[in-house]
């Protein structure tokens, strides 16, 4: 029983320790699972922390995606509007580059104006108009003696004095001359044209009186004499006085006609200086000097040019439907080789035989309009150019007064040439400025001209002196209606601009060309012909 017992006691304790060491067991699981399920809840902590800022993430790169495609079209805009821009810029720039060149052609074209008129910008305190006083005031002039005294009156002295009333003793004469129009200074005359006939051809011929301007009969027997057509043309090509004016002064000394018998008048007299306007176009061609110029003018309203040709002597206008090569040919003729004084336009170039001195007025113009307007600096091109065109006219003035030797001359043409390639080698930067130095280089070797051939002036104000009276008479009446119109004014303004470039009577001129029975011409000084060239080149290219 004890030993049943103790086996049972045995079995107890066994049983028990190994209860107690599968408690053990149990507890050491129990204490792993604990840890492990401390890290298992440490994990979920991180894993809701690692959610929250994975959904953050999310967000973030939702909101970054959203942001980049709003970008993307905001920059694909921005590239749209600056190719747009980019275009336009350049649209503008090309409108500022033309529209600079407009306005500085603009501004040269209004001061070549001739318009006596203000430019709105007067000056604050002008000069007194007329000469100056003082010992360069020059040759006073005043009215000179009549050669010739028609009526001799003698005017009685008064017998009181006018102011205290005293009897006036004698006390010599004063001498006053007075010269006026008559009351009818028309003067008519009846030319009784005796005829005869051929007995054998039955041919009527009339006499012909010296002073008839005209043999004309029937409705057209009644005409002016020749000094009246000669007025008449001066009045209206000489004067710019349109036709229903002269008609109107003409009235006031007693000579009746019309507009339109002014105009036949006109036609006329210029029929019978034809022969005289072709031999000015000869007298031009044969000048070893001619100074060109042209202006605008309108024929039926529409634009033609007027063109100026100054010889030797001699004056030729043409009006012409274009500024061309081929209108100026017509007067010069292609094989023209003397100098022409020209400006810079570019149809004279192409005379391929003629030497060329280019105005220094229109280079200093220029020059002094940059200037002017701010755009130089005292070293810069314009000053530099003034200052060079300056010193040449300096070294014609002192050559013309003897004050250099033959030698001096020489070495002051040779400067000026080095200083103008100086000048042509310069690299402005600015836009007038290349412009002008182009301009410059074009005419470079006809600059100088005048100081190695004797006769050349160095501008062309010939021209425009001889082109002005045209001009004044443009801002009369415009220009012409009809060619043949143009045709007229051209021979007869040839023809009185010659006579007063000769200080010729232009009234006289045409009176001697309508008196002469057969066309004739004028007795005036023409150049001769001279020997041609040759050859003829061909024309340069401009």
């Amino acid at each position: 029983m004890s030993t049943t017992g103790g086996r049972v006691k045995d079995q107890v304790r066994g049983a028990e320790q190994a209860l107690r060491g599968r408690i053990t067991a149990l507890e050491a699981s129990l204490g792993l699972a604990q840890a492990e399920n401390e890290q298992l809840w440490a994990l979920a902590e991180m894993g809701a922390r690692a959610r929250l800022a994975l959904e953050g993430v999310l967000l973030d790169r939702d909101l970054l995606a959203e942001r980049c495609r709003k970008l993307e079209a905001e920059n694909t805009a921005l590239a749209r509007d600056n190719a747009r821009l980019g275009a336009e810029n350049t649209r503008l720039a090309a409108d500022n580059s033309r529209l600079a060149e407009l306005v500085e052609r603009l501004d040269r074209a209004g001061h070549r104006q001739s318009a006596p008129f203000s430019k709105n910008n007067p000056k604050a305190c002008p000069r007194r108009p007329g000469r100056r006083a003082g010992l360069a005031y020059g040759r006073r002039g005043h009215r000179s003696v009549p050669s010739h005294i028609d009526d001799d009156i003698v005017v009685p002295r008064p017998r009181f004095c006018p102011d205290c009333g005293e009897e006036l003793i004698d006390d010599g004469e004063d001498i006053v001359y007075e010269q006026e129009l008559p009351e009818a200074p028309v003067r008519t005359t009846r030319y009784r044209m005796c005829r005869g006939r051929c007995p054998r051809c039955r041919n009527v011929v009339r006499a012909r009186h010296p002073n008839q301007s005209s043999v004309a009969l029937g409705a057209a027997a009644c005409h002016l004499g020749p000094r009246a057509v000669g007025f008449i043309t001066e009045l209206n090509k000489g004067c710019g006085v349109s036709a229903a004016k002269i008609a109107r002064l003409l009235a006031l000394f007693g000579l009746a006609i019309t507009a339109g018998g002014v105009v036949a008048v006109l036609k006329r007299a210029a029929r019978a200086a034809e022969p005289t306007y072709r031999a000015l176009i000869e007298g031009v061609r044969n000048s070893g000097v001619v100074s060109p110029d042209e202006t605008g003018w309108r024929v039926g309203g529409r634009s033609a040019w007027l063109w100026a040709f100054v010889g030797e002597g001699v004056c030729v206008h043409r009006i012409a439907s274009g500024r061309g090569f081929a209108q100026a040919v017509v007067i010069l003729g292609a094989d023209f080789d003397g100098v022409l004084v020209r400006d810079g336009w570019v149809s004279y170039t192409k005379f391929a035989l003629a030497h060329a001195q280019t105005c220094l007025a229109h280079l200093l113009r220029r020059a002094h309009l940059m200037i002017e307007a701010g755009a130089d600096h005292p070293a810069g091109l314009a000053c530099r150019v003034r200052g060079l065109l300056k010193d040449a006219l300096a070294l014609r003035d002192a050559q013309h007064a003897d004050e250099l030797t033959a030698d001096d001359y020489v070495a002051g043409i040779e400067a000026l040439a080095l200083h103008r390639d100086e000048l042509l080698s310069m690299e402005p930067a600015d836009a007038a400025e290349a412009r002008f130095l182009r301009h410059l280089s074009r005419e470079a070797e006809v600059m100088f001209t005048f100081l190695s051939v004797p006769g050349v002036a160095a501008t062309n104000c010939a021209a425009e002196q001889a082109i002005r009276p045209a001009v004044v008479n443009r801002k009369s009446w415009g220009g012409n209606v009809t060619w043949d119109g143009a045709h007229v004014c051209e021979v007869l303004t040839s023809v009185i601009a010659t006579a007063r470039m000769q200080h010729r009577d232009p009234v006289g001129i045409v009176a001697s060309l309508l008196m002469s029975p057969k066309p004739i011409v004028a007795d005036l000084a023409i150049p001769p012909p001279k020997p041609r060239r040759l050859a003829l080149p061909a024309a340069r290219s401009p």
